[in-house]
C-alpha cells in the first residue's frame, strides 16, 4: 500500500495481535524519531486457542469466530486510513497442527497473512513495547518484562530499549485452566498440581536484583491493577504504571480462589470473558515473583502490539536513510 499520511515523517501503522484468548488491534501515528500516538486502540476475548492445549488443532467453530473479529479490524484500519497493517499470531498459532489451514482460510477471506512469530520473536517485540512508556533517556535502566499469555510466557531483560536475554515458557493462564483449574472454586488437588506444573517450567529463571523494574503486561497484570485500583470503569492512563506489590496480588489470589465463577463474573473490573481464566494467570505471576525474587510489578498496558507498530516504524524510516 502506497504512503498516503498527512505528513512525510508521520506513518500510520495498524497491528494485529493474534493471542490464544486475545486479539488485539492497535492503530498508532508514529514519527520518524519513533513518537508514538494512539489512534485506536481495540481489545476483543475471541479464545484462538480453546482446545489447542488438549488436541493442538484450531476448532472448526474457532475458524468462523475468529474471521469475524478480524474482518471487523480489517473495517476499522480501512475506515481510518491507516498505511500498514500487519497481523502476527502467538502460541496457539505455534502449537497447532492446522495453523497453516487457518492462515489460508484467513488470507482468501480477508486478503493479509498472518506472520507466526516464534517464542523468541513474541519475547523481543513485547519487550519493546512494554518498555517504550517507561524509558527514561541518557539512562541505563535494566528492565524486565512478563507477558503471561493465554498459552505461553515470555520473560524478557534488557537495558533500556535493548534485549539481553529471554524465555519462552509453555504455561499460559488458559492452558493451566484447561489442565488443571476446570472448576471454580478449583479442586484442590488440582490447584496443586497447576502450582507443580509451573514449578516445573520456572524453576531455571534467575533471581532478580533490586536495580532491575519488572514490567508486567497483558491481562492478567490490567485486571489486578484495575482490582487493586478498585476502578468503576477501566482506565488505561491509570492502569498503566501502576505498582502492585506482592502482598497486594496474594491476597486477591486468596479472594479469588475461593469463589464460584458467578461470583467472579460480577467483579466489576473482570472482563466476563476472562473470569474462568484469571485465577490462573495470577497463580503464574504469584510463582514467578516469588522465584525471582520480586516483591513488586509496574502494570503496562501496552506489548506486542506496540513494538510490532515500532518495528515496523523503523523498516518505513530506515529505509529511507
Amino acid at each position: 500500500m502506497g504512503r498516503t499520511c498527512l505528513r512525510p515523517d508521520l506513518m500510520r501503522i495498524s497491528a494485529i495481535d493474534i493471542g490464544t484468548n486475545t486479539i488485539l488491534m492497535l492503530i498508532a501515528d508514529v514519527s520518524e524519531g519513533m513518537n508514538l500516538h494512539v489512534v485506536r486502540d481495540e481489545h476483543l476475548i475471541a479464545r484462538m486457542g480453546k482446545g489447542v492445549d488438549e488436541n493442538r488443532v484450531i476448532l472448526p467453530q474457532t475458524f468462523e469466530r475468529v474471521l469475524g473479529f478480524l474482518s471487523e479490524y480489517k473495517n476499522i484500519h480501512e475506515v481510518v486510513k491507516s498505511e500498514r497493517m500487519v497481523a502476527c499470531g502467538t502460541s496457539a498459532l505455534r502449537d497447532a497442527r492446522n495453523s497453516g489451514e487457518f492462515i489460508e482460510f484467513i488470507r482468501q477471506r480477508l486478503g493479509f497473512t498472518i506472520s507466526v512469530l516464534s517464542g523468541d520473536e513474541e519475547a523481543d517485540l513485547t519487550y519493546r513495547g512494554g518498555v517504550s512508556e517507561f524509558i527514561e533517556s541518557g539512562t541505563d535502566q535494566q528492565f524486565v518484562v512478563v507477558d503471561i499469555g493465554g498459552g505461553s510466557t515470555e520473560i524478557t531483560s534488557g537495558i533500556g530499549p535493548d534485549v539481553k536475554s529471554k524465555a519462552s515458557l509453555d504455561i499460559g493462564s488458559v492452558r493451566l485452566t484447561e489442565r488443571y483449574l476446570k472448576t471454580s472454586p478449583p479442586e484442590p488437588g488440582g490447584l496443586e498440581a497447576a502450582h507443580q506444573y509451573v514449578q516445573s517450567h520456572i524453576r531455571s529463571l534467575p533471581f532478580l536484583n533490586e536495580r532491575t523494574r519488572c514490567i508486567g503486561v497483558a491481562g492478567t497484570l490490567t485486571t489486578l491493577a484495575a482490582i487493586d485500583l478498585q476502578l468503576g470503569a477501566y482506565d488505561r492512563n491509570r492502569v498503566s504504571g501502576h505498582v502492585l506489590t506482592l502482598e497486594a496480588i496474594e491476597k486477591i489470589f486468596h479472594r479469588l480462589k475461593e469463589k464460584r465463577l458467578d461470583e467472579i463474573k460480577a467483579i466489576p473490573q473482570i472482563v466476563p470473558q476472562r473470569a474462568d481464566i484469571i485465577l490462573a494467570g495470577i497463580l503464574i505471576l504469584l510463582q514467578l515473583m516469588k522465584h525471582c525474587g520480586l516483591e513488586r510489578i509496574t502494570a503496562s498496558d501496552r506489548g506486542l502490539r506496540y513494538g510490532i507498530v515500532l518495528r515496523e516504524a523503523e523498516k518505513e524510516f530506515g529505509a529511507k536513510r
